[in-house]
């Protein structure tokens, strides 16, 4: 019994999550007190050991200037023009608007990191217009939840960041690896996009052509560079320091804040409210990840010290797991708890847990963070229980069923899937060998 002690605490653990209890609070509170049992009061010491070497980890800070970022530029409308600029420009093709939502909603997701965030700005923003437009409920439902999810692989993301830190790999490996993958799905989204369109043209007509001739007489070409080009270049400056090698992950991202909120300021978007705004959420989100990280470091330091990832390792090698058998398995259960839990809660309490695992059996980490990344992406968008299909349906007009949102996601989730078994299969598509 007690060399099962491990498992019992990961099921325990895993159960007051999923039945509601704070995330933080649970990992951290079960954790202390069965370290205290077994470790005595000298665990108290090892725990702060644990947790002030985890927030003197540099590569964290990243967490809340991204967040900032992409908080910005969401609260400033920034992301709004953006989008009304991409829906005009693409606006004479057929599927323009949803060409155009999948674009802004990958450079918005990206930003940002934040599924729920950027699935709900988008259905605010993009969902109305689309359905006033004569869009297919469906399509446009589907075309928003999936790109407000392409956060997860799309660099800079902060899914990567935590991913890094907890597989204990490079942040800037991880970007590197996860650019080409998530373009790759951006292209995935489009095609399909474009072949529905031209199948079924009364699902995503063009626009209307006296729209588009205002958009032409009305400075067109200064419209677009104030609402395209200068998000585009904060992004590339933030995505081009960390590749060609001048910032690490952490300075990128703080270019990116000041970026953020240099580009509010020449936009006229500025203000106190707009900064206060900002900064609560961004706190907020900040807190929380990092509530969840002190007490997933609790989890970590009980599980490791009972011996848990040595008994994890004796129950694959006398299951005579294959490390494909036990990769399979791995994103099998990540995929089921994507449904119940956020993606900051199975980095920090999966992850660690199977990670010395794969480096056991000589696995690349960075792979797997990437398919970990794509899995979990996979995960919020498949229905009933998809956390980003909730996201949408709280912001959803009258009249948008759950039905809708579900069926116009499964071919995303199709695409999702067709692609994370290339990734698993063809390793080099992220750079790999």
């Amino acid at each position: 019994m007690i060399e099962f002690l491990p498992i019992i605490l990961f099921v325990v653990v895993f159960l007051a999550i999923l039945f509601g209890y704070p995330v933080s609070f649970t990992l951290g509170g079960i954790s202390i007190i069965v370290g205290v049992i077994v470790f005595d009061i000298d665990f108290f010491y090892l725990l702060s050991l644990r947790v002030y070497g985890t927030m003197n980890n540099f590569v964290l800070l990243a967490v809340p200037l991204f967040v900032y970022m992409g908080i910005m530029l969401e609260k400033s409308g920034l992301a709004e023009n953006l989008l009304e600029t991409m829906a005009l420009i693409f606006g004479r093709f057929r599927g323009g608007l949803a060409i155009a939502v999948v674009i802004v909603g990958a450079m918005l997701a990206a930003s940002t990191g934040i599924v729920g965030a950027t699935v709900v700005t988008m259905g605010l923003i993009s969902l109305p217009t689309m359905l006033k437009r004569g869009y297919s409920v469906s399509l446009a439902t589907g075309t928003i939840a999936s790109s407000g999810t392409l956060g997860q692989i799309i660099p800079p993301s902060v899914v990567l960041v935590l991913l890094g830190s907890v597989l204990n790999v490079s942040v800037g490996d991880l970007f590197t690896a996860a650019l080409i993958p998530g373009l790759m799905l951006v292209g995935g989204y489009l095609l399909y996009i474009i072949i529905v369109a031209n199948i079924s043209p009364e699902k995503a007509p063009v626009m209307k052509e006296e729209e588009l001739q205002a958009f032409r007489s009305e400075g067109m070409w200064r419209q677009i560079f104030f609402a395209f080009v200068f998000p585009f270049l904060l992004i590339a400056a933030v995505l081009g320091s960390i590749f060609a090698g001048l910032a690490s992950p952490t300075e990128a991202a703080g270019v990116g804040a000041l970026g953020a909120t240099v580009l509010t300021i020449f936009s006229g978007k500025f203000n106190l409210k707009i900064l206060k705004d900002v900064m609560r959420d961004t706190t907020y989100l900040t807190c929380m990840v990092f509530m969840i990280l002190v007490g997933a470091t609790a989890f970590s330091l009980v599980f490791r010290g009972l011996e848990g990832d040595d008994l994890l390792v004796n129950i694959i090698q006398n299951a005579n797991l294959s490390p494909t058998a036990f990769l399979i398995m791995v994103l099998l259960i990540v995929f089921i708890a994507g449904f119940f839990i956020d993606f900051i809660e199975i980095v920090f309490i999966i992850v660690p847990v199977v990670a010395p695992i794969f480096a056991a059996m000589g696995i690349d980490l960075v792979w797997i963070g990437i398919l970990l990344a794509v899995n979990l992406q996979t995960s919020f968008l498949t229905p009933p229980f998809g956390f980003a299909l909730f996201y949408l349906k709280g912001v959803a007009p009258e009249g948008v069923s759950t039905t809708n949102i579900y069926r116009g996601i499964i071919p995303f989730v199709i695409i999702q899937l067709l692609f994370l078994v290339l990734l698993i299969l063809f390793p080099g598509i992220a750079g790999l060998r």
